[in-house]
């Protein structure tokens, strides 16, 4: 019972940590992450610190698989509550814009920061980031692709194309939130998806006017 409870304290410890690490990394990016910065922060001693870690880099591939859990429970999970189709696909940017306007992370995205940080840098890291991004557009895509074959989006439309335009628009608002209006940015962004959408959908009823 002591050796589960010391367990679960662990696991606490380590999850703290990691919260922490992404949001000063949608900041800093995760070269900015100092191991004992960290500890400091979280109230963590140093030797319990190294604990759960051996060197930066498995810190910054952890951080990277929390800041993944958190996006699919903050912005995937509430999306998969809406009906199959255009409407999920709609949800699902709803939920993006929802998880920026409500400031979750200081720097407004994890991922905008650290793909700009590591794209240029080969390596376990970067490796991990491009995987993350690729497996989002991806999801997307396939949202896109399930709204055609149910007839909620036009024969024509190409998957892969208006995919990258809703994240596209997505991740725009994160460069004007930071540097001009970001409540106006949240509304371009919603609004030029959503039009986008009722274009495309022989039934524009199954989306919000506005």
């Amino acid at each position: 019972m002591t050796q589960d409870g010391r367990r679960l304290r662990g696991l606490r410890s380590r999850e703290a940590i990691l919260e922490r690490a992404v949001a000063l990394a949608s900041v800093e990016g995760l070269d900015g992450l100092s191991l004992g910065r960290l500890a400091a922060a979280t109230g963590t001693s140093k030797s319990g610190f190294f604990a759960h870690w051996r060197d930066k880099e498995q810190l910054q591939l952890d951080a990277l698989d929390w800041a993944t859990r958190q996006w699919a429970d903050q912005v995937v999970a509430p999306a998969m509550a809406a009906p199959a189709g255009v409407r999920r696909l709609f949800a699902l940017h709803e939920a993006r814009l929802r998880f920026y306007g409500e400031g979750v992370l200081p720097g407004g995205c994890f991922f905008f920061t650290v793909q700009a940080e590591f794209d240029d840098r080969p390596g376990l890291v970067r490796d991990r980031v491009a995987r993350a991004m690729c497996e989002w557009q991806e999801f997307i895509r396939r949202q896109v692709a399930q709204a055609v074959a149910q007839g909620e989006l036009a024969e024509s439309v190409d998957a892969a194309q208006l995919a990258y335009e809703i994240d596209a628009l997505g991740e725009m608002v994160v460069v004007h939130s930071r540097l001009h209006d970001g409540p106006v940015a949240l509304v371009h962004a919603r609004r030029a998806v959503l039009q986008r959408l009722r274009a495309l959908c022989p039934d524009p009823t199954l989306l919000p006017e506005d």
